[in-house]
């Protein structure tokens, strides 16, 4: 039998003016279900950063952009805990789209017929007006392509000029920004799917010489996976990013951290809903990897593990 027990379970116990690192920390212990999770996730991202021969990756969809989460994001990047970021296209159009314009607080039950009579559109409780998002976007996406293509850059890398609009858009709130200033590659698989391709297709209409060359991205990718000793990966939510990092890493034999956060259920066969297990039956994952799958909403659990992460650090 005491091969089978794991250790005690422990009350958490709450104290005024207890760190995040000490609530976490309690978590873990507590044996409770989703919060025994969060506490091994900080434990795992712990490792990850302090092995200095580990490329760290970061995925991500759009939609937690255009929440208060974007400032999570964007201090991971900021204080250098990640080294590459494979995200969605519509990662671009909330980090830009919210450097120049705001997004509002709304709620899941508002009438979206007349939402969109007023021109508003609704992301969950989040409200985006029409001039905050699209409009704006076109507004200012323009003018610097047309700069770019005037300067005599007719040819990029998807990194490249994700970088260029980091470096334009002047705004120290943008994920963006402190990945054009740290260096920190960001590669969208899927650039053609949101409001940012959108309007590379629209510039691309007058400027038929315009070239976005993503093979350029993938050999890249290439280069970091196959030069890393180790490499490990913070996953938030499936779908082509999660997808475009456990593929990558398959061709080293597996990552070595992976923790995933996620909503979706694993019973449909969706690869949002696979939890990292499965992902060692493919070689995606190696067998011996420290990881872990943290099911809820990361706007709720990626500020948690990320602060006492950062009060371990």
């Amino acid at each position: 039998m005491k091969k089978i027990l794991g250790p005690p379970v422990k009350d958490i116990l709450l104290s005024r003016g207890m760190s995040l690192e000490q609530l976490v920390r309690q978590m873990k212990l507590s044996g409770g279900f989703v919060a025994k999770k969060v506490g091994i996730a900080a434990e795992v991202l712990e490792k990850m950063e302090k092995d200095r021969e580990c490329i760290k990756f970061l995925s991500f969809p759009a939609n937690i952009v255009a929440t208060g989460c974007r400032g999570v994001i964007r201090d991971l990047v900021k204080m250098k805990l990640v080294d590459v970021i494979i995200t969605t296209c519509g990662t671009l159009d909330h980090d830009l789209a919210r450097s120049w314009k705001k997004y509002y607080h709304g709620d899941f039950s508002m009438n979206d017929v007349k939402l969109h009579r007023a021109g508003i559109n609704r992301l969950g409780n989040i409200l985006v007006p029409n001039e905050s998002y699209g409009l704006v976007l076109e507004e200012r996406i323009q003018p610097i392509l047309q700069e770019l293509w005037q300067e005599g850059r007719h040819e990029f890398s998807g990194k490249e000029l994700i970088w260029e609009f980091g470096r334009r858009v002047k705004n120290k709130g943008s994920i963006l920004y402190w990945a054009w200033r740290n260096r920190v590659p960001i590669y969208v698989p899927g650039i053609f799917d949101g409001a940012f391709g959108g309007q590379l297709w629209l510039f691309w209409q007058d400027h038929r010489d315009f070239k976005l060359n993503t093979f350029l991205d993938e050999q890249e990718l290439a280069d970091i996976v196959f030069s890393a000793k180790r490499a490990g990966a913070l996953m938030i939510g499936g779908g082509i990013s999660k997808h475009h990092v456990i593929w990558w890493g398959q061709y080293r034999r597996g990552l070595d951290y992976a923790v995933y956060i996620t909503t979706a259920a694993e019973w449909d066969g969706s690869l949002s809903g696979a939890r990292t297990r499965e992902a060692i039956s493919w070689g995606k994952l190696k067998e011996r990897s420290k990881h872990v799958t943290v099911e809820g909403d990361a706007t709720v659990l990626l500020p948690l593990i990320v602060g006492a992460l950062l009060d371990r650090l």
